[in-house]
């Protein structure tokens, strides 16, 4: 069961720059992949985890609102947030 997650630098420098809304639903998605896994975090529809795919091979995504999304990859059965952006649906 995978439920360690770490923010990388640019994650976190990221989340400085966000509305504090979009950072508490990334925190709250943490919270939950820690206390029931991941498997069990996808299952939440409202973040819509999703496999990425183009330049984000390899790379998941949830959305956190219609705007901001948080992507992440697995390395090691622990899950890594490399950015939280801000997208629109001709960049995602």
């Amino acid at each position: 069961m995978i439920n360690t997650v770490e923010l990388s630098k640019n994650a976190k420098r990221d989340l400085t720059r966000v509305p504090v809304y979009i950072a508490q639903a990334l925190y709250e998605w943490i919270d939950l992949v820690e206390e029931n896994g991941l498997e069990e975090a996808r299952k939440c529809r409202g973040y819509h985890d999703e496999l990425c795919k183009g330049k984000r091979l390899g790379q998941h995504s949830i959305r956190l609102s219609k705007a901001y999304r948080a992507f992440y990859r697995i390395i090691n059965d622990i899950i890594e947030y490399i950015s939280v952006e801000e997208v629109n649906k001709h960049d995602y």
